[in-house]
């Protein structure tokens, strides 16, 4: 990165322990630690989907309601600097509701997230997972996810591995040191959500430094069987190209405690 580069992006991007700075109102200006890999001027969607969560929950919140399901739609670039986040109830409802925030940039859409949430009960006495439990952070080895690929986010997040990851299927789990928000009030779903888009490049069918493929995800799909906690995300991630152009990342989500859900993104493959 060329020094003129640098100091370019020294005015787009805040600088602190945090990925976003709050400026009121559904506003935010992205820190270094939201830089894309694909694009030195654009921010990560990893980051990006955590503080749409993180609106997401916050938007008329209910004691009664979890958010189950949350579908982002990338629009465009996602510019980084300073953008905005609306948010809407699309479908009211007794026992489930959508809802929606869109994340505007430069006058241009960037992401539409869209929330179901659905109302809470118990029904212990037939719960069942049929996903597997994985080996834990503390069994797996640590990885230098950055000299794979490049970026701010990148280099902000811890990844360990285990020993069997191979091109186009692996077990991952990452962390990071630095909050979501610079309020220091998103919650543990918010934060881990933060992390899912990862999922897209801990175990790649091909080697992105190459320079002869890319596979960008247009979306990002999640489903929440349970409500998830703790620090550590746990990446279960199988990676599928077809023969025309268009490739699928599927993803078993764990927390320290197990399997919490799935998240799913659709890939254009292209050749540089």
């Amino acid at each position: 990165m060329t020094h003129q580069l640098t100091e370019d992006l020294d005015k787009v991007f805040a600088s602190g322990d945090y990925y976003f700075e709050s400026l009121g109102e559904g506003r935010y200006r992205s820190s270094w630690h939201t830089q894309g890999a694909w694009n030195a001027h654009e921010q990560h969607m990893a980051p990006a989907s955590g503080i749409l969560a993180y609106e997401l929950e916050r938007f008329m919140p209910r004691d009664d309601m979890r958010i189950a399901r949350l579908s982002f739609e990338i629009h465009g670039l996602i510019h980084a600097g300073e953008f905005e986040i609306s948010t809407r109830l699309v479908r009211p409802g007794r026992t489930i509701e959508l809802i929606e925030a869109v994340m505007t940039a430069k006058g241009r859409t960037s992401i539409v997230a869209q929330a179901w949430r659905v109302i809470t009960g118990d029904s212990s006495s037939v719960a069942g997972v049929e996903d597997d439990s994985v080996i834990g952070p503390q069994e797996c080895e640590a990885v230098e996810i950055s000299n794979l690929w490049p970026g701010g986010y990148i280099r902000s997040i811890e990844m360990r591995a285990a020993a069997d990851r191979r091109p186009g299927k692996g077990i991952a789990w990452l962390r990071t040191a630095y909050d979501l928000v610079d309020t220091h009030d998103a919650s543990p779903m918010a934060r881990l959500m933060g992390l899912v888009d990862t999922a897209n490049g801990v175990a790649p069918r091909v080697q992105p430094g190459a320079g002869q493929w890319m596979f960008p995800n247009l979306d990002l799909q999640i489903h929440m069987y349970r409500s998830p906690g703790g620090s550590w995300l746990g990446l279960e991630t199988q990676q599928s190209y077809g023969s025309d152009g268009i490739g699928l990342t599927s993803t078993v989500l764990h927390d320290e405690s197990g399997p919490f859900g799935r998240a799913e993104q659709i890939l254009t493959v292209r050749s540089r």
